[in-house]
């Protein structure tokens, strides 16, 4: 299972095999080992990583709290047609935004273009992978805020569609 991350606001990769994870940060660091998870109470999990033991719990939207300090933690599939934090209703004005910074690789629609709920918009490479994003509702392109080539940061809208 491969999974992209927002860690403290840092993107990243997180692959689990089994018991074997390896975890690299956007800006190179790697973390990678041997580990074992059990549930607490309260939706609590004790993590052992290399001998030492983390308690990690729910903590606020979007928090969890590791060893009694809150980080701002996203574990979201890139494949995924939005953006973690873009959990809304897909009714009315939609801006499509990058889940992660990267470069776009393809724009493949236009201002006023009609689209399909599916159809894709934008194509956008991060960390090596190459994400589609889909519009979450039929409707008309009524804005393209990129170009093939620009570099994007995480939340930036790209595409609007009514």
């Amino acid at each position: 299972m491969t999974r992209s991350t927002l860690i403290g606001g840092r993107p990243g990769r997180l692959a689990i095999e089994g018991s074997r994870f390896r975890y690299q940060r956007e800006d190179g660091h790697i973390a990678e080992g041997e580990f074992t998870m059990q549930s607490l109470e309260g939706g609590a999990y004790s993590v052992l990583i290399g001998g030492r033991s983390y308690r990690v719990a729910p903590g606020a939207p979007g928090e969890w709290v590791v060893d009694g300090r809150p980080l701002a933690i996203e574990v979201f599939d890139p494949r995924n047609l939005r953006a973690p934090t873009a959990a809304v209703s897909a009714t009315g004005r939609q801006e499509i935004s990058a889940p992660m910074p990267g470069k776009v690789i393809r724009v493949l629609v236009s201002a006023g273009d009609r689209v399909e709920a599916g159809q894709g918009l934008v194509v956008v490479e991060a960390m090596k992978m190459q994400n589609e994003m889909k519009s979450p509702k039929a409707g008309r392109v009524v804005e393209v805020r990129t170009r093939p080539e620009a570099a994007v940061l995480a939340g930036e809208a790209l595409i609007v569609v009514e």
